[in-house]
C-alpha cells in the first residue's frame, strides 16, 4: 500500500508542479481527523434521539426555534477546542507560499482553515477571512431568521462568534434581532435552502478554470458540489481525489487513498523546496 501511495504521491506532484491553476474542495474528512464529528456520525447524549437532518432545516427551526438553536449551541461547545491537523495546516503553507493561485473552498462549517492561516507568518497581505469560501456557511457566525441581517454581537452586548478575543457564548436562551425581532439562527445553510449565491460564483468559477481540482476528504459523487468536479473536468482539468475511502468515479485521475493528515504535508514537502 505505501508503495502504491508513493507512485501516486509522485504522478500527483508532478501534475501539480506543472500547473499554476488549482481549486481544492475540502469536506468533513478533513475535519473529522481534528475529532470534528460528521453529520454521518450517530448524536450522542442527549440529542441521541435526533438526526440531524432532523434539525437542520428552516421547517424544525420554525417548528421549535429553542430546540433547534440549543442543538447549535452543543455543536459549538463539542467542537470549540479543535485545532486544525497536519491537513489544514499544510494547505495553509500552500496557500501563503503563493507560488500558484489556489481557490480554497469549503463544504465544512468549522473555522479550522481560518485558524491555520492566521497561524502562517504574514508574509503577504493575505485575509484568512476571505481566503476560504464557504459553501455551507459559519458556525460560528449567526444571522437574523426573518431580515437576514447578520447578528453583531458586539453592537448587542453580547459575544458569540468565535475569535480570539471573544468570550464565547453557550446559553441556550434565544437571542433576538434589534432590526425586525425575528429569532436569531445560525449562519448555516440547511438542508432546503441554496448555497450562498456568490460563495458558489466563487466556486464554480474557480473549478472553470482551474488545471487541476483536488477533492480532499469529500465523496465525489454527492451534489450540488460534485458538480464542481465535473466542471472542471469538461474544461480539461485533471482531478485529484484523496479521501481513505475513495468513492469509484470515472472523474477522478489520481486517487490518494489515505488521510489527508499523511498526504498533505507530503505532497507540500515536494511542491515548496
Amino acid at each position: 500500500m505505501l508503495a502504491e501511495l508513493a507512485v501516486q504521491l509522485h504522478q500527483a506532484t508532478q501534475l501539480l508542479a506543472q500547473s499554476s491553476r488549482i481549486c481544492i474542495l475540502t469536506g468533513a474528512g478533513i475535519s473529522a481527523e481534528s475529532g470534528i464529528p460528521t453529520f454521518r456520525d450517530k448524536q450522542t447524549g442527549l440529542w441521541e434521539q435526533y438526526r440531524a437532518e432532523d434539525l437542520a432545516s428552516p421547517s424544525a427551526f420554525t417548528k421549535d426555534p429553542q430546540l433547534v438553536w440549543s442543538w447549535y449551541q452543543w455543536r459549538r461547545q463539542l467542537v470549540q477546542d479543535k485545532v486544525p491537523n497536519p491537513a489544514h495546516i499544510a494547505l495553509a503553507q500552500w496557500q501563503q507560499a503563493q507560488a500558484q493561485q489556489l481557490t480554497l473552498i469549503t463544504q465544512n462549517v468549522d473555522d479550522l482553515h481560518e485558524q491555520a492561516l492566521s497561524q502562517q507568518p504574514a508574509k503577504h497581505s493575505y485575509q484568512s477571512s476571505t481566503a476560504v469560501t464557504h459553501l455551507h456557511g459559519h458556525l460560528w457566525r449567526n444571522r437574523c431568521s426573518q431580515c437576514a441581517a447578520p447578528y453583531n454581537p458586539q453592537s448587542q452586548s453580547t459575544k458569540t462568534a468565535k475569535s480570539p478575543n471573544a468570550t464565547i457564548r453557550y446559553s441556550n436562551e434565544l437571542l433576538t434581532c434589534s432590526h425586525c425581532s425575528g429569532y436569531i439562527r445560525p449562519d448555516i445553510v440547511w438542508f432546503g435552502e441554496s448555497l450562498p449565491a456568490e460563495s458558489w460564483r466563487i466556486a464554480e468559477q474557480a473549478a472553470a478554470n482551474c488545471e487541476v481540482f483536488i477533492s480532499i476528504g469529500t465523496s465525489s459523487l454527492v451534489y450540488p458540489a460534485a458538480g464542481l468536479a465535473q466542471l472542471a473536468k469538461q474544461n480539461g482539468a485533471k482531478i485529484i481525489e484523496i479521501n481513505p475511502n475513495p468513492t469509484p468515479n470515472t472523474l477522478v485521475d489520481i486517487t490518494l487513498a489515505q488521510k489527508a493528515g499523511l498526504v498533505l504535508p507530503l505532497l507540500l514537502q515536494k511542491l515548496i523546496k
